[in-house]
């Protein structure tokens, strides 16, 4: 069997899986799609590593694509040769049956270069060091000499002036060459291991575990994990990695099949016995937890926007930016009515959405948000409009968090562990569903926006958009508004 060459993404995949990467290699048919909000990381990431090659001018750019690397690194061994070129953007090479792609390959003189790997992201993150390293072994294979070894990444602290975005300012530069050179005398043992792995007739045989998830999501996590229980361990959230490595050890994969001695917390004690029972957990306390609120009162929800290139004039790399909120209004007599926002132009809508929000809220009864996180935006918001900070540290005085009561009074069997609105929703209100919505969740909210305010989105798509933030955003409000009146009617 002719054992398929590495890269550097097949590399990394086989350090968090060999299973991973056996199907990457093998069977990518089994690979999830790549969803929407996925997407547009990779397309930032692009985006940011086009930003990076303008702090290196005037040099060459290999255009072949990963479908002809052979042919890529012919035109980089070409490059290599012209001393004029100050540096080369997507340099290819293939050393030690590794394939790379080099984001910025800077000349220093005529013996040595520095390699620049090119992050999104706002810092150095623990496995970013192997990507440098194995860049970093194969350019050494290819007999250069790398005088620097580092990750350009985002500087969070950059404010943009809403004219001219400053590259140098924008991204920053973190020297990983010593780390790179610490983990050269592993990594020819990590690749002998992955090769011999790969020459095998048959897949290692892995077991879904938390590493799946480490440092990222695998992508054949659904097909690794279809056949697992409904209450299956791992997925339930809470459950510390040792507490599944005990269990795994015992042969319990199902959180019904816990020995009921077993020594668990209290918190995940009850949430056994309410799986093994069938039987959700109402705390004596709930009722006078619900109550404690005043009318009118406002089932509150924001939707924001945090782009990595900042798109407002005093605005950082993925700064929180609120863009729509919406606001069901209970009223002591019980009628219900509902207002909402949505910017709707290409501008900074901080200013209008505290205008429209403040109007809305008024200055009496409780807000019901779900988690901390409005709070979060009221607080930037006070910061950034100091003519309104009285009244929204106002506001966030009278926030009433539900998230907090049901994670401390309440818990249903099919919450799986988690508290989030998605979850919770269905469980105690089982007729209203986030399934048959086009926007589904937060981030693709976020994303549908960018597209609403692209100039290139046609006016009909526009308008689509536009009602499906509207709904989205007020099903949250509404969501919240029916599970305090389900769990009232429990108590």
């Amino acid at each position: 069997m002719k054992i398929p060459k590495l890269s550097k993404t097949r590399f990394l995949a086989g350090l968090q899986c060999h299973l991973r990467l056996w199907y990457e290699c093998y069977n990518r048919d089994l690979m999830s799609e790549t969803d929407p909000v996925q997407q547009t990381m990779f397309d930032t990431g692009h985006e940011v590593g086009r930003l990076a090659t303008e702090l290196y001018p005037g040099g060459v750019r290999i255009e072949e694509d990963h479908f002809h690397h052979e042919d890529a690194v012919r035109s980089t061994l070409e490059v290599l040769k012209n001393r004029d070129a100050p540096a080369i953007y997507e340099a290819a090479f293939l050393e030690d049956g590794v394939r790379i792609r080099v984001d910025v390959l800077q000349r220093v003189n005529d013996n040595a270069w520095n390699l620049i790997e090119v992050k999104s992201s706002t810092k150095v993150k623990t496995e970013h060091v192997p990507d440098v390293a194995v860049q970093y072994h194969v350019l050494q294979r290819a007999g250069l000499s790398v005088s620097l070894a580092g990750i350009m990444h985002i500087n969070n602290q950059y404010v943009y002036d809403g004219r001219n975005l400053d590259r140098n300012s924008f991204l920053t530069f973190s020297d990983q060459t010593e780390e790179a050179l610490s983990q050269q005398g592993v990594i020819p043992s990590q690749l002998a291991v992955l090769k011999d792995m790969l020459a095998k007739n048959e897949p290692p045989g892995i077991i879904p575990s938390p590493h799946c998830k480490k440092p990222y999501l695998c992508s054949f996590w659904e097909h690794c994990t279809q056949a697992m229980p409904e209450y299956w361990v791992v997925n339930e959230k809470g459950v510390s990695a040792k507490i599944q490595e005990e269990l795994r050890a015992m042969g319990v994969e199902d959180i019904r099949e816990i020995p009921a001695d077993f020594p668990l917390t209290p918190k995940l004690q009850l949430r056994r016995n309410c799986v093994v029972n069938q039987k959700e957990y109402i705390a004596p306390e709930l009722g006078g937890k619900l109550m404690k609120v005043e009318h009118p009162i406002h089932f509150l929800d924001f939707e924001t926007m945090g782009p990595a290139i900042p798109r407002y004039a005093g605005t950082r790399p993925y700064q929180t930016v609120p863009f729509q909120w919406s606001n069901h209004i209970m009223h002591e007599n019980g009628n219900i009515e509902h207002q909402e926002y949505l910017c709707l132009e290409d501008k900074d809508p901080r200013e209008e959405f505290t205008e429209t929000l403040l109007k809305t809220l008024g200055e009496k009864g409780s807000i019901v948000v779900y988690t901390t996180y409005e709070k979060g935006v009221l607080e930037g918001l006070a910061e950034h409009l100091p003519h309104y900070s009285d009244r929204l540290l106002a506001v966030i005085g009278r926030l009433y968090d539900l998230h907090v009561v049901v994670k401390n009074y309440y818990y249903h069997p099919e919450f799986h562990g988690s508290f989030s609105l998605k979850a919770v929703l269905p469980a105690v209100v089982p007729e209203m569903q986030y399934d048959d919505m086009e926007i589904q969740e937060g981030q693709m909210a976020s994303l549908q926006y960018l597209r609403m305010i692209d100039p290139a989105t046609t006016s009909e798509e526009k308008e689509k958009i536009k009602r499906d933030l509207l709904e989205y955003c007020a099903q949250d409000t509404f969501a919240m508004v029916r599970i305090r009146e389900e769990l009232l009617k429990r108590v």
